[in-house]
């Protein structure tokens, strides 16, 4: 019988058949093809448990197909439409879901573990506490997705789109966010240790209360962005564009912040400790109570920036530009003033 025939008979003689040996069938003397579902019309199938394990679901037609707890690892979705589709809890470990829409799907404690979902559809999508660990995800688009509590660990993320996608919570620790977008995202708490966020567009996300340390921010744009309380410990910020962002109690401390855009950004109670803002731009910026112990500021420009109660002992400010700056209760101990002179001495 014919694979589609069979699993029209329903789920139970469909598993049978697999549980018997069927799990790789007969194709013109390959007993090494899988068994082919491709183009099947399976829209709002009853396939709850379902084991499509290793089959070629390529092109198949699953919108509304109700796919909760089904085994579907290492299956082929290449291309295949899943929009609207029931997927909680299912196993999709090593799928190919390349260029599949998953439109408004519903992933939730679903598995994805190092299956490649490169360029495809998870736009409205329900990703909670799902796992993406090692996945593929390179180009894909995950536009207002819910994600929260999502594991993304080590994902490939380089040029997807989550723009106002929901990461609260969400683990993506050295994942690589390469080029991605990512603007207006719910990204608060969730852990960003060692990350590869270069030249990521990240305008007005919310990062606060996140973990970002040793993160790789290079040239990423974040401005008007949340990070408030968030922890950027030597995370690499070179280049980037923190204009009129958020920061007030961030911690930054050992961050590389060289030549960094930090024009207008609140940093009130800041932890700049031994950070390195050579030649940053840091005009009109807040910076009161900021503690700047340390931290490298040569050739910075502070031009109106406001340095009421800043702790700058032992800071060098070798030629920055401190025109304008707000200096009243300004601790200045030890610092390497502009001039050349070392304050205090």
């Amino acid at each position: 019988m014919e694979p589609l025939g069979l699993l029209s008979q329903g789920v139970e003689d469909w598993n049978q058949w697999r549980q018997q040996g069927s799990q790789l069938v007969s194709t013109n003397g390959n007993t090494h093809a899988r068994i082919s579902l491709r183009e099947a019309k399976l829209r709002q199938a009853k396939l709850e448990s379902v084991n499509f394990s290793l089959v070629d679901c390529c092109m198949a037609d699953l919108r509304h197909a109700h796919l909760r707890a089904a085994d579907l690892r290492e299956a082929i979705f290449y291309t295949a439409d899943l929009s609207a589709a029931q997927l909680q809890l299912a196993n999709l470990t090593g799928a190919d879901l390349r260029e599949a829409t998953l439109h408004e799907a519903n992933l939730c404690g679903a598995t994805l573990t190092a299956s490649v979902v490169s360029t495809a559809d998870l736009t409205h999508t329900s990703l909670r506490e799902a796992s993406f660990r090692q996945a593929d995800l390179r180009q894909a688009r995950l536009n207002y997705a819910d994600a929260c509590m999502a594991n993304f660990t080590e994902a490939n993320l380089g040029q997807a789109d989550l723009s106002n996608a929901i990461l609260y919570t969400a683990d993506l620790s050295k994942a690589d966010l390469t080029g991605a977008t990512l603007n207006q995202a719910d990204l608060r708490e969730a852990n960003f240790a060692m990350a590869t966020l270069q030249d990521a567009v990240m305008y007005a996300v919310n990062l606060s209360a996140s973990v970002c340390s040793v993160a790789n921010l290079i040239g990423a744009a974040l401005h008007s962005a949340n990070l408030s309380i968030a922890n950027l410990s030597l995370a690499n910020l070179c280049m980037a564009n923190l204009s009129h962002a958020n920061l007030t109690g961030t911690i930054l401390i050992g961050t590389n912040m060289i030549g960094a855009n930090l024009f207008r950004a609140n940093l009130q109670g800041a932890f700049l400790n031994n950070a390195d803002m050579r030649e940053g731009i840091l005009c009109k910026a807040n910076l009161r109570n900021v503690n700047l112990r340390y931290a490298n500021l040569r050739m910075a420009n502070l031009s109106e920036a406001d340095l009421s109660g800043a702790d700058l002992r032992g800071a060098d400010l070798s030629q920055a530009n401190l025109w304008g700056a707000k200096l009243e209760d300004t601790c200045l101990i030890d610092a390497a003033m502009p001039d050349g002179s070392i304050y205090g001495s």
